[in-house]
């Protein structure tokens, strides 16, 4: 039988793959820029052309037959190398270049700038550019959009990019002390009024807007108020800012609060942290090139001494 990579027989390669790593026809059609049909019919020929079945169609799900699997981890490795490669040699020309960090807005800005000397003091051959993004990254997005490396505060689950924890992430309620002084009341968190409350309503791509305050009063034991009240914005950044200007209280991470804590320009409520269920996330795509390796070493020890400091000023979460 001819084997040889004809277009044809790429494109029903490219369409299974997709769908074997989505299980999904719909979901690799998104993929892929193409009708949910073309990809079914891809697949088709491909099945047709091997003479067996790769997939066990059902009418709620797609489930992949022994040689399906084996073909569809094969051809995962082989584009992943592709792509890998394709990378490094689109990069090779201008190697000398700085390196592009995508990086979460409020994070860059509270955490990761205020850092940034010790890195380039240590590291002065490498140039870093760094992009306030918060949209959600995998393989193909990073390939398409030219992203070498990013940082996320998400719940993680990434499945076909290198992404690895750096730190973690405590919640605590931040409030002005001049806001606090009008509000003396404020003892226990069934005493906050919804309509005081400072909303991050993204605080990650696909995250629900009152997730944190609906995750802390679940782990505080407290019922939880109606939340849709209260004002609302797009970046923590902007709540925290808020919150400085004594007009409720905020949802802090300690990331973004805790020099403000230290300094007193705002105050942490209730004697008690949250463990949250998102962190911070070092991406990257499989094959990093050596300036990548050394900003995700820095993370990591800027990430150890950050947590030295918040574990003498703030309240650890319960177990």
């Amino acid at each position: 039988m001819e084997t040889r990579l004809s277009p044809s027989l790429l494109a029903w390669l490219r369409c299974f793959e997709a769908t074997a790593r989505h299980g999904s026809f719909t979901r690799a059609a998104g993929e892929l820029c193409i009708t949910q049909g073309a990809v079914s019919q891809q697949v088709k020929q491909l099945e047709q052309w091997l003479a067996r079945p790769l997939l066990i169609r059902t009418p709620r799900s797609l489930v992949l037959t022994p040689e399906g699997k084996w073909l569809g981890v094969v051809l995962r490795e082989g584009f992943e190398a592709i792509e890998g490669t394709l990378s490094q040699l689109r990069r090779a020309p201008r190697s000398d270049g700085p390196t592009t960090l995508s990086c979460s807005p409020s994070f860059a800005m509270r955490w990761l700038t205020p850092r940034l000397g010790s890195f380039l003091s240590q590291h002065p051959e490498v140039g870093l550019r760094v992009y306030g993004e918060f949209h959600a990254l995998d393989r193909t997005r990073m390939v398409h959009d030219g992203i070498e490396v990013a940082v996320r505060f998400d719940p993680g689950q990434y499945e076909d990019v290198q992404a690895t924890q750096f730190l973690d992430e405590w919640l605590v309620p931040v409030a002005s002390p001049a806001f606090l002084a009008q509000h003396p009341e404020l003892q226990q968190p069934s005493d906050l009024n919804p309509a005081c409350l400072l909303h991050d309503a993204s605080p990650w791509d696909g995250g629900d807007e009152v997730a944190e305050w609906t995750h802390w009063f679940r782990a505080m034991g407290a019922e939880r108020p109606d939340l849709s009240q209260g004002q609302r914005f797009n970046l923590s950044q902007l709540a925290l800012s808020a919150a400085l200007a004594g007009q409720g209280v905020a949802m802090g991470r300690a990331a973004l609060v805790l020099d403000d804590i230290i300094s007193g320009r705002l105050v942490p409520l209730f004697g008690r942290s949250v463990q949250s269920h998102a962190s911070y996330h070092f991406v990257s795509q499989r094959y990093p090139s050596e300036a990548m390796r050394l900003i995700e070493a820095w993370l990591h020890q800027e990430a150890q001494q950050f947590r030295s400091l918040r574990a003498q000023s703030l309240p650890a979460p319960s177990a």
